[in-house]
């Protein structure tokens, strides 16, 4: 479904990714994992059209993707939930949901959709009409996420979903995340601090450092080297 082959990029000519290869199959739960600055944010941004690609190739359902504007690649089934969950405050849950359901394939799909996004997320349904704003961080970044699948995607790029959250909280989205992947089988591309439960449930898995990938595999894969377990798992 996507592939990245030798994708670099950065800002203001200082490389923040560097010959960058990775590849996600349909229906597959990914993760990229790596300590700060190495460069994770910057792959998803590159992958939506945010940050420019200075050189490689990014396809995604074989359509290359460099030869799209950043607004024409969410149409085409790209969802980026960025970190931070940048919610708008001043509109209601509701409101969050339809401005992510603008795509074609979303209004089609659109009252389906809302359904299923208030059973993962029932506290977004029953504060449909509450502001944004006034949600605690947890709910605000299931309405992050919600508002990502309200666009009906074929690929869903989580960037640090857990990130300020209490650890309660940061273990329901978690699970949220796993179980809504379960139940629609959803292309799921995650980067996440909490390496082991990243690592844990992700079919595939991509260490980045210093802006390139210098570990992946399969989950079986990564969980048997020694590398993974001393740096990330603790092990």
């Amino acid at each position: 479904m996507l592939e990245l082959r030798g994708l670099s990029a950065g800002y203001n000519g200082v490389p923040a990714l560097v010959d960058v290869s990775l590849r996600v199959e349909s229906g597959e739960f990914a993760a990229i994992v790596g300590p700060n600055g190495a460069g994770k944010s910057t792959l998803f941004k590159a992958i939506s059209g945010v940050v420019v690609a200075t050189s490689g190739s990014l396809r995604f359902e074989d359509r290359d993707l460099l030869a799209l504007p950043a607004a024409d690649r969410a149409h085409l089934g790209i969802a980026h939930v960025p970190e931070g969950r940048q919610v708008f405050p001043s509109l209601s849950v509701f409101e969050n949901l339809q401005m992510g359901a603008y795509a074609a394939r979303a209004q089609r799909e659109w009252k389906d959709n809302l359904e299923r996004i208030y059973s993962w997320f029932p506290v977004l349904a029953t504060r449909a009409r509450t502001l944004a704003g006034a949600l605690s961080g947890g709910q605000q970044q299931m309405l992050a996420i919600a508002r990502g699948l309200a666009s009906a995607p074929k690929l869903l790029m989580l960037d640090e979903p857990s990130m300020g959250l209490a650890p309660s909280i940061a273990d329901e989205i978690f699970d949220r995340i796993v179980s809504i992947h379960a139940q629609s089988r959803l292309t799921v591309l995650l980067v996440e601090q909490r390496v082991a439960e990243a690592l844990h449930f992700a079919q595939r898995g991509y260490v980045l450092e210093a802006g390139r990938v210098v570990l992946s595999g399969a989950h079986d894969e990564l969980m048997r080297d020694d590398r993974i377990r001393q740096a990330y798992l603790g092990m």
